[in-house]
């Protein structure tokens, strides 16, 4: 895809990105970006509905709200990319979760290298709104009610597609948060990984320029005082036995990294 030319192994975004009115007559509310987002979701559902939704369609609208985010005041650091961009063969992605944001922008950073979906919430196939354009990626659905059930249908599915080639991307917490709780970083996505025989690529994010919503939890507003977003992708990891040396690799590269960034946004 085209796309993969935008970010190589590296992305910062430059000084001078112009700032929508709305969002520079009130910070935060992030209404300028609201009323583009709006337009981009309107625009993926019809073309799922039409099936033409495919996974340059997904990357490509991506790509759009990522520049959308830069308008609303947001200032990306992505680094790591080529940990896995010339990794041959799919793998799993391991992240934290803080934020809509990280669901927004990985597909655009991900799909043009390689296949990917997602392992969600049932909450997120049956959206009202995104609901369309999540069913349209084949995601692997767990309830988080049933750690049992939610294990078997991650293993079963999620082998299934890493066999075909297609990446799958987890979020082992079992919700957003602003805080990472290392106790609750379950290590579903190094048994996968291990199970299908594949690497894991650890990802660390700080995605708190999103902030969730109190009323709708996924169109919560900006943080203008926290403007600085980082996506870091760490090097790839080979599951040997039960895959609990490697999970805690995995927690010490997120905790580090946020550690790093707190400290440099302190500076």
């Amino acid at each position: 895809m085209k796309i993969s030319l935008i970010i190589n192994d590296q992305y910062h975004t430059p000084l001078g990105v112009k700032r929508y009115c709305l969002d520079r007559l009130v910070p935060g509310l992030s209404l300028g970006f609201k009323w583009n987002f709006a337009k981009v979701v309107v625009r993926s559902r019809r073309a799922c509905f039409k099936g033409l939704y495919d996974d340059e369609a997904w990357a490509a609208s991506s790509l759009e709200n990522f520049r959308l985010l830069e308008r609303a005041g947001g200032v990306f650091h992505i680094d790591g990319v080529e940990h896995f961009r010339n990794l041959k063969g799919p793998a799993v992605f391991v992240s934290n979760h803080m934020s809509t944001l990280e669901t927004m922008v990985f597909p655009f950073l991900i799909a043009p290298h390689k296949r990917v979906t997602f392992v969600v919430k049932d909450s997120l196939v049956t959206h009202p709104i995104f609901g369309p354009v999540m069913r349209s990626r084949d995601p692997i659905v767990v309830s988080r009610h049933d750690s049992r059930q939610d294990l078997l249908e991650v293993m079963k599915k999620g082998t299934s597609l890493l066999s075909e080639g297609i990446s799958v991307v987890i979020f082992p917490q079992s919700t957003r948060r602003l805080e990472f709780h290392p106790e609750e970083f379950n290590s579903l996505g190094v048994k996968l990984a291990g199970r299908a025989g594949v690497p894991v690529i650890p990802m660390a994010i700080k995605t708190d320029f999103w902030l969730n919503g109190r009323i709708l939890k996924d169109l919560g507003p900006f943080d203008m005082r926290n403007r600085d977003i980082r996506i870091r992708f760490g090097q790839p990891l080979t599951i040997t036995g039960t895959g609990k040396d490697e999970n805690q690799q995995i927690i010490r590269f997120i905790q580090t990294n946020l550690e790093e960034w707190k400290v440099s946004a302190n500076r």
